[in-house]
């Protein structure tokens, strides 16, 4: 990316924005919108590893979400201290996103998607039900949250901070997976699984392992959902919380970087801003993505980018006046 092309431009101005977002925002309520932006952004990320990059359609990143938060509340809860909490959320998401694939890869396409939502719903009732646990519908409280780099992350701007940092990761993360000979082998399960077998790669894999880095940034996400409200309950285990990530995914762009944060910060903004002046937010948010699939059925951010090649070709293009020659143009 050259220093002096519109993209690296918009990316500067993008990081700038980031990290000058609480001085000029002010405001915490909205900081804090920006904290939710982010670590649904990274779900949305991890999400789009399975949807964009190996065509595999999960209704149960919701399970994997909630087993992150519940593990470190329940630890946390017990008395236990956060860097050990952290540590056995992650690994029992893994653990847990093993499982899902385990008994999901058996099938691709509509099975993989009924498969997925089915584990997703056995860990909503599990956690819905066994009360004596997860304390059911009451959920679990957690009273601190940890320090990061030595900062105290109990206002608004330094909890920002510490989420802007881990979605920073994970930004680079993906571009790392995309560019590298790994990612290519995923894309390659997505578009030619039977010809990827036949070259002697093992697509079974490729896709588990795919799942697995999809299961770890979303644990993430679930550790920073439990520290931003210091509570969880079983609705975050939600089939609603499932689709609303899909629908991250899939209105900004599967597939792209930027797509799945564009998709995040819609659903958020509609959830959390634009619903307490509109009552029936929830139209809006679905005309809103009826109007996309619609317009722009390979998602926002590339839409959004075809129309502005196009705008700019027909801009750049010039019209052969009447005193042009017919060579002219071609010389």
């Amino acid at each position: 990316m050259s220093l002096r092309s519109p993209r690296f431009a918009a990316l500067a101005i993008s990081i700038l924005l980031l990290l000058t977002l609480p001085a000029w925002v002010g405001n915490p309520y909205y900081i804090n919108i920006a904290s939710q932006i982010l670590f649904w952004a990274v779900v949305a990320l991890a999400l789009n590893v399975l949807v964009g990059y190996a065509g595999l359609v999960s209704l149960g990143h919701a399970g994997l979400f909630g087993m992150a938060g519940y593990t470190a509340g329940l630890l946390l809860q017990a008395g236990h201290g956060h860097l050990v909490a952290d540590i056995a959320a992650i690994v029992a998401t893994l653990l847990t996103s093993a499982i899902f694939a385990i008994l999901s890869l058996r099938s691709t396409g509509i099975g993989f998607l009924m498969i997925t939502l089915a584990l997703g719903q056995i860990l909503w009732g599990i956690a819905y039900r066994w009360a004596s646990l997860t304390n059911g519908d009451n959920g679990v409280n957690i009273t601190t949250r940890p320090e990061f780099l030595g900062i105290n992350l109990a206002n608004a701007s330094a909890f920002y901070y510490a989420t802007l940092v881990v979605f920073g990761l994970a930004v680079i993360s993906m571009a790392v997976f995309v560019r590298s000979p790994f990612g290519a082998s995923v894309r390659g399960t997505r578009d030619q699984a039977r010809r990827m077998n036949a070259l002697g790669y093992n697509v079974w894999l490729i896709r588990f392992m795919a799942f697995l880095i999809s299961g770890f940034w979303t644990g993430v996400a679930g550790l920073l959902f439990v520290y931003y409200n210091q509570f969880i309950s079983p609705q975050v285990m939600a089939l609603q919380t499932s689709a609303e990530v899909l629908l991250m995914v899939i209105s900004g762009g599967t597939g792209t970087l930027l797509g799945p944060v564009v998709g995040a910060a819609i659903v958020v903004i509609m959830k959390n801003v634009v619903s307490a002046y509109i009552e029936r937010w929830n139209l809006v948010l679905g005309v809103i993505f009826v109007a996309i699939i619609s317009f722009m059925p390979e998602g926002l951010v590339p839409g959004t980018a075809r129309l502005w090649r196009y705008g700019w070709h027909r801009l750049t293009s010039r019209k052969p006046s009447a005193g042009d020659k017919p060579g002219d143009r071609a010389q």
